[in-house]
C-alpha cells in the first residue's frame, strides 16, 4: 500500500504541469493523456454512448474543453452526481487571422490581440514564447497538431522612462503594444506602412501567406510540416515561458504563469483518478472548460450545453428503459456542484482593500467564496455540507472570502451551471494573489490541500447528503 501523499508532495507536478502545457488546447490534451493511462475510455459526442456501472470515461470538446466522469459499481438511476468544475482557458494574448503587419523601423512584428485582459502591464518586457493547434491538411485528411515554440520569441517592448508623458500612458493596445519577433534588413517605408493601413490584404492563396514568413518557418520546423501550403490554419497565443518554480527562504511559495484556473482544474482530476468506484452509488464528474474569462458564450463554455448534455447522456445510457423525464429531474435534484475557480488570497500590501475577517491566507487550504448578488452560488445548506465533507476526513476547516461591498466582484461557471442543471452549489476554489496577472503565486501545500479538499468531497458526498433532511 502507497504511504498517503502530503500536500507539498503535489506542488512539483503542479509545477511540471504548468510548464509543460502553456496553452488550453496542451492543457486539454495532457489532462486526456493522464486519464487515459489511467483506464478512461475516450467518447466521442457524435457516436453512441454505451456506458456500465463500474466505468470511467471522458469526453472532449472542441479540443479545448472535456468532461471525466466515474459511475459507481452500486449506481442506481436517479441518483445525483458529485460535479467538480473549473476553467482551463487563462489570460493571454492571440494571434491574429492575418497577423503579418508592416514593418517599422527595421523591426518585425506580430498582430496580436488581448484575450480577457492580456496586453495589460504585467505583459510587457516577458520573454514570451509561442503555442497552440495547426490545422493540416494531408493525404485527403484534416488533422489537428499542438506546437510550442517555447522560447522567448516574442517581446513588448516598454517605453523607457525618460520620455517622459509618452511614457506614462494610458497605451492603446492596437499600436504600443505589438510585440516585436525578430529584425527586419529592409524596413518597409512610411508610404507603404500608410498603403498598408489603407488596404490591408486579406485573401491570399494559402493561409500561411497571411503570416509571417518567419513565423510560419518556426512552426513547420517544429511540427516536420514540408508544405507551409497544408496549414489550413491555427490557433495560436503568447505565453510566458518561465518556469513555474516554488520560491521564497524556503520554498513554501509558488510563483507560476496561468495558476488561474488551472490549479483548480488540475486538482480536480487529480481527485477523480484517486476515487474509486466501489461502494459508491452515484457519479463523480471533473468538467474542465474553455472560454470562462470571456463569459463562457462559446459551445465549449460552461453557457453552453456541454455539461447538461453529457449528464444527461450518461444518466440515458446507464438506464435506457428509464422514463426519463423524471430520471433527469431526480439526478438533477440528487446532485451537487463545487465550482472550482481561484479566490483571491490577502495581500499583504493591501489589506485595506479586503473585508475584515474575509482575507483568506496561502497554504491553510480553499476559501469558500460567497456574494449576496448571485456572482457565486455559495449559501448556508451548500457550504454546510461542503464543510461537513471536509471535517470527516480531518482536514482544516475551510476559509472564506467575501469581496467589500466598495468593489467589484468577479464570477465564476458556478451560477450558470447549477441554474441550467438545476443542482445545488458552491463556489470554492484555492487561494492565490496577482490574479489576472502574467504571473501569480501560490502556496507550495496549495495545490495539494486543493487536491485533499476535491478527494473529501468526491468521497463522503453521498454519506453526507444521506444525512440532508429535506
Amino acid at each position: 500500500m502507497k504511504p498517503e501523499r502530503k500536500p507539498e508532495d503535489y506542488a512539483e507536478p503542479f509545477c511540471q504541469f504548468l510548464t509543460e502545457n502553456p496553452t488550453v488546447f496542451h492543457t486539454v490534451a495532457a489532462m486526456a493523456d493522464q486519464l487515459k493511462n489511467a483506464g478512461y475510455e475516450k467518447l466521442s459526442e457524435r457516436q453512441e454512448w454505451k456506458l456500465k456501472t463500474g466505468g470511467k470515461y471522458y469526453v472532449e470538446r472542441n479540443g479545448s474543453s472535456l468532461i471525466a466522469f466515474l459511475v459507481g459499481e452500486d449506481y442506481k438511476p436517479g441518483n445525483g452526481a458529485a460535479i467538480i468544475a473549473g476553467h482551463v482557458d487563462a489570460v493571454t494574448v492571440k494571434v491574429k487571422p492575418v497577423s503579418k503587419v508592416p514593418t517599422k523601423a527595421g523591426y518585425l512584428q506580430l498582430g496580436v490581440a488581448p484575450y480577457a485582459g492580456g496586453l495589460n502591464s504585467t505583459w510587457w518586457d516577458r520573454d514570451l514564447g509561442i503555442g497552440g493547434r495547426v490545422i493540416v491538411q494531408s493525404e485527403g485528411k484534416i488533422t489537428t497538431k499542438l506546437v510550442t515554440l517555447n522560447r522567448g520569441i516574442a517581446r513588448i517592448p516598454t517605453l523607457a522612462p525618460h520620455f517622459g508623458a509618452a511614457a506614462n500612458g494610458p497605451f492603446n493596445t492596437e499600436t504600443q503594444m505589438v510585440p516585436i519577433i525578430g529584425l527586419d534588413d529592409e524596413p518597409e517605408s512610411d508610404a507603404m506602412v500608410d498603403a498598408f493601413a489603407e488596404a490591408p490584404r486579406t485573401t491570399s492563396s494559402c493561409f500561411a501567406d497571411t503570416q509571417p514568413p518567419r513565423l510560419v518557418k518556426a512552426v513547420t520546423g517544429e511540427l516536420g510540416i514540408k508544405d507551409p501550403s497544408t496549414i489550413l490554419d491555427w490557433d495560436l497565443e503568447l505565453f510566458d515561458t518561465q518556469p513555474a518554480a516554488l520560491g521564497g527562504l524556503d520554498k513554501d511559495l509558488l510563483f507560476a504563469p496561468r495558476i488561474d484556473d488551472k490549479i483548480c482544474s488540475w486538482a480536480a482530476v487529480q481527485a477523480l483518478l484517486a476515487s474509486h468506484s466501489s461502494g459508491s452509488g452515484i457519479i463523480r464528474i471533473a468538467a474542465l472548460f474553455d472560454n470562462e474569462e470571456i463569459g463562457s458564450l462559446l459551445r465549449q463554455g460552461a453557457r453552453g450545453n456541454f455539461l447538461p448534455a453529457t449528464l444527461s447522456r450518461a444518466v440515458e445510457a446507464l438506464a435506457p428503459d428509464a422514463a426519463q423525464a423524471d430520471l433527469s429531474a431526480r439526478t438533477a435534484a440528487n446532485s451537487f456542484l463545487l465550482s472550482a475557480d481561484v479566490t483571491h488570497a490577502a495581500n499583504p500590501n493591501f489589506l485595506g482593500a479586503y473585508l475584515a475577517g474575509h482575507a483568506p491566507r496561502l497554504n491553510v487550504g480553499p476559501a469558500i467564496a460567497r456574494d449576496p448578488n448571485g456572482h457565486m452560488t455559495s449559501d448556508g445548506p451548500s457550504c454546510a455540507l461542503l464543510s461537513a465533507c471536509v471535517a470527516k476526513r480531518g482536514l482544516p476547516p475551510l476559509q472564506v472570502f467575501q469581496i467589500r461591498n466598495d468593489s467589484r466582484s468577479g464570477g465564476t461557471v458556478g451560477p450558470m451551471l447549477s441554474s441550467a442543471i438545476g443542482c445545488r452549489a458552491i463556489d470554492a476554489g484555492i487561494v492565490q494573489l496577482s490574479m489576472h496577472s502574467i504571473r501569480a503565486t501560490t502556496g507550495a501545500k496549495d495545490p495539494g490541500l486543493g487536491v485533499k479538499v476535491f478527494e473529501a468531497f468526491y468521497g463522503e458526498f453521498e454519506k453526507v447528503d444521506g444525512e440532508v433532511v429535506d
